[in-house]
């Protein structure tokens, strides 16, 4: 079984630059043990559901603890059968052009 989701979170009422709180996000990602890949918009995470929504959920109450307003997006990709897609999937696409 693979999950992948396109992970996103920040908060809107803390300026312009919300980096140092994206980065507090990759740590908590990064200490998950889960594969991952972070893009401009936002992080690839494969994993278990239970486990990517926990992740998810730890991702945030970090947050929470001090962002009055929080955006997220969370989008999902769920199969029954395949491990690495989060490589695969991409090499795929590029074997085809």
């Amino acid at each position: 079984m693979s999950t992948l989701i396109d992970f996103s979170i920040f908060p809107v009422d803390k300026g312009e630059s919300v980096s140092p709180y994206v980065a507090r996000v990759v740590t908590i990602i990064k200490g998950s043990g889960l594969q991952y890949k972070i893009g401009p918009m936002g992080t690839a995470i494969e994993g278990e559901w239970e486990e990517l929504m926990a992740m998810v959920t730890r991702c945030f109450k970090e947050l929470k603890k001090d962002c009055g307003r929080i955006y997220m997006s969370i989008k999902v990709d769920y199969r029954e059968v395949g491990s690495n897609r989060i490589v695969s999937k991409v090499k795929s696409v590029g074997e085809s052009i």
